[in-house]
């Protein structure tokens, strides 16, 4: 465990989190079980946004779903306002829930087709009684003037809508409830280029009109820059590296997150990460990481504190020597 730095007290917080998947037993026996994480301590300051990239399958989805509490971690705990979401009963659960809402990859796959988004976004407030009856109409005309749709819209069904479009619906629909905290998965992944940079501009001014917090996952090390605070590189379901975004950028330490910079020297919109390229080169192996980075059967490096809120995952000792000489 590794000391989170003197911040104001962590709205959402997992520490040494890891999530297994056991292997199936099949006619050529027991496949072996599947870490989907391992090992995550991260901790989110109230009103900031960390952004999490890596490749596909390394574990980012999953540590957000654990994060939301849909899924329960293998080990270690999450922590939201200070409660354990384990301890929580399942009243306290689903209050929750309205605290904490998830903005997902697909924008057309998580509205349900046969109901007008209308209803669709204000479900919520009827679910958990938040506005009286009467006033659910404009509450709904709230949210859609502040996603900049127009209020005509909340007569219509899904497909009328662009892709783009139908993100501002799944955004409202997260807003609906006043949450202080937005999972993003993917959320601009399925988008044009140029209407990525919409949404994720309507997600930096809702953050610093509300005051959110958002986890931004991401497989685009050039959304992530856009938008994040602090960035945490993940792979084969580890943190390998976290740090203010603009540290990240001028001194990476990890031979992964080298190896992504390497990818997208320059870093925008229109030039998305090429994983073929840093899979080929073998820098998402962990076994072939050079020391003090590798990990094997010997070597189970930890996440090591260089100061200014940047950490690696080394051997410290090695990591000590590497630095100094």
């Amino acid at each position: 465990m590794f000391d989170m730095g003197a911040k104001p007290a962590p709205l959402v917080e997992a520490r040494g989190l890891a999530r297994n998947f056991p292997g199936r037993q099949g006619l050529l026996g027991r496949v072996r079980d599947v870490w989907a994480v391992r090992d995550v301590t991260l901790a989110l300051a109230p009103g900031e946004t960390v952004g999490v990239v890596g490749e596909s399958g390394c574990g980012k989805s999953t540590l957000g779903r654990m994060m939301m509490g849909l899924d329960r971690p293998t080990e270690g705990s999450v922590s939201f306002d200070g409660r354990d979401l384990a301890a929580l009963s399942a009243a306290e659960r689903r209050k929750l829930s309205r605290r904490m809402q998830m903005v997902f990859q697909d924008p057309f796959g998580s509205l349900d087709p046969r109901r007008s988004i209308g209803a669709q976004i204000t479900d919520g407030l009827r679910i958990h009684r938040l506005v009286p009856p009467g006033e659910i109409e404009a509450e709904l005309f709230r949210l859609l003037d502040q996603v900049g749709l127009p209020r005509s819209a909340a007569s219509r069904r899904p497909h009328a809508f662009s892709g783009g479009q139908r993100q501002r619906i799944g955004i409202a629909r997260a807003l609906a409830l006043k949450p202080p905290m937005l999972i993003c998965d993917e959320p601009v992944s399925a988008l044009d280029v140029s209407i990525q940079a919409q949404v994720l501009n309507l997600l930096k001014d809702l953050k610093a009109t509300l005051g959110l917090t958002y986890l931004f996952i991401s497989h685009n090390l050039a959304v992530v820059d856009y938008i994040a605070d602090r960035i945490a590189v993940m792979c084969a379901g580890r943190l390998v590296e976290l740090a203010p975004r603009e540290e990240l950028f001028r001194n990476p330490v990890h031979p992964y997150t080298r190896a992504l910079l390497a990818a997208v020297p320059d870093p925008n919109l229109d030039k998305p990460l090429d994983f073929t390229r840093i899979m080929d080169e073998r820098a998402s192996h962990p076994a072939d990481w050079p020391a003090p980075f590798t990990i094997d059967d010997g070597h189970r490096p930890a996440f090591v504190d260089l100061g200014d809120e940047h950490f690696v995952r080394a051997d410290p000792r090695i990591l000590t020597l590497r630095l100094a000489s």
